[in-house]
């Protein structure tokens, strides 16, 4: 926790310490942008006292040095304490709490400064409407980068008081005006210190959405990092929005699931002729087209087994349509691999697909550190065995019977195969070939 007097380290838990490093930034971009106000007011005011002296004598102003050495310190002391807030950055230590008070105090007095000053030559009167009292709002404005809501507050009550305590400090000076206007009338500075204390509380609302906004975007990228922990990086856009819109975690649960196994043909003689380069292009070629399959038609790659993947659809969303995404990503695929055979992309290419649906155990497994989503149950293994098959039949897509009873239209251009024993398995196994 950040103390008042003492230089802390950045917090420990990562998204404490990616907050307390953006105020850093936040506040380090907030007095850079001061300086540069600062630097070109003070280059504007440079070419007043050289071109325009006589036009400013006449209003009174006879020095404009004065204006000079205000705005030369407020550049010298904003370029200081941007520098201050790049060290504390490169150092990952927060500043103490209270000197972010003083600074806020020291900025919001400049403006007070340069009337007290401005005072002495035109009087208090036009001095307390001069453009150094509308600087104050330009403080209170920049305040919202601090991300710190009170600090927004004691900027505007800071400025409301010194400008209300100029308006006293010249009180007898302003009534003793031969003539009662708008500007004798205590009234108006009453209300314009007002006008500053409610800019305050304002800067200090926006700051608070702006704070909770960085919180959010902050928290989605954890989320979202969690989720590409535990699924890998093969999900698509509209699964992780999904998911990130679940509030619950991803827990242990039962699914009904469809469940794709692939599996390069002839891999092993391929690779023993190819250098180990040739090899990993082949394979993110093939990779490559393979996942946007997968993942254009909902479902997810759960894990790579050298030269295939197993998919699974209808897990972690659910998907009613399931086995027809995952047959129509299969088919998609086998004819990507076609294409990329024909047209020399790839060496001539076969693939060997197994599907299978069927109840499952879905969730989480592993520890702190590295966790993994895993499909559990035996449609996994019956679906691994099916794609095996593929040798037997010389086929490249199989389906058992319960996938094809789901696929509806589209069915009857599948293949009934004999039922057979499968390995693992008491009873024959009823298959059908779709290509």
């Amino acid at each position: 926790m950040t103390h008042f007097l003492l230089i802390d380290k950045l917090p420990d838990d990562p998204f404490e310490r990616e907050l307390a490093r953006e105020i850093l930034l936040s506040e380090r971009l907030r007095v850079t942008i001061l300086a540069v106000v600062f630097a070109f007011i003070l280059l504007l005011y440079g070419v007043f006292a050289i071109f325009y002296q006589e036009q400013f004598a006449s209003l009174g102003v006879h020095d404009l040095s004065f204006a000079l050495r205000v705005l030369g310190g407020g550049f010298l002391y904003t370029l200081g304490v941007r520098y201050v807030f790049g060290r504390f950055l490169e150092a990952e230590r927060e500043p103490p709490y209270l000197a972010r008070y003083a600074n806020a105090f020291i900025e919001t007095s400049v403006p007070t400064l340069a009337l007290l000053i401005l005072s002495q030559q035109v009087g208090p009167t036009e001095a307390l409407i001069s453009p150094p009292a509308f600087f104050y709002y330009l403080f209170i404005l920049l305040a919202t980068l601090r991300l710190d809501p009170w600090l927004c507050l004691f900027t505007g009550t800071v400025a409301a008081l010194e400008y209300a305590g100029v308006a006293w400090l010249s009180r007898e000076a302003i009534m003793a005006a031969p003539v009662a206007t708008l500007s004798t009338s205590r009234w108006i500075y009453i209300a314009r210190s007002g006008l500053l204390l409610v800019a305050g509380i304002v800067a200090a609302f926006v700051s608070v959405q702006l704070k909770n906004r960085f919180i959010k975007y902050v928290r989605s990228m954890e989320e979202r990092g969690k989720l590409l922990n535990v699924f890998g990086q093969h999900l698509s856009p509209a699964v992780v929005n999904k998911l990130l819109a679940q509030t619950a975690d991803v827990e242990s649960e039962t699914r009904n699931v469809c469940v794709m196994f692939l599996d390069i043909r002839n891999f092993t003689s391929f690779s023993e002729e190819k250098s180990p380069a040739e090899v990993v292009a082949y394979l993110n070629m093939l990779f490559e087209s393979m996942i946007e399959s997968v993942n254009n038609h909902q479902g997810i790659i759960n894990k790579f087994l050298g030269d295939g993947f197993m998919a699974v659809f209808g897990a972690p969303l659910p998907d009613d349509q399931k086995c027809r995404h995952a047959v129509a990503a299969s088919l998609e695929i086998i004819e990507k691999v076609r294409i990329l055979s024909a047209g020399g992309d790839v060496p001539p290419t076969r693939v060997g697909i197994g599907l299978h649906v069927g109840e499952a155990i879905t969730g989480t497994v592993g520890s702190s550190v590295r966790k993994e989503y895993t499909v559990i149950g035996d449609v996994v293994n019956l679906a691994s065995r099916i794609e095996q098959l593929n040798k037997q039949f010389g086929s490249q897509l199989l389906l058992s019977e319960e996938v094809w009873q789901e696929l509806g239209e589209g069915a009857h251009k599948a293949v009934s195969l004999e039922p057979l024993l499968v390995r693992g398995r008491q009873s024959p196994v009823h298959l059908w070939k779709l290509a």
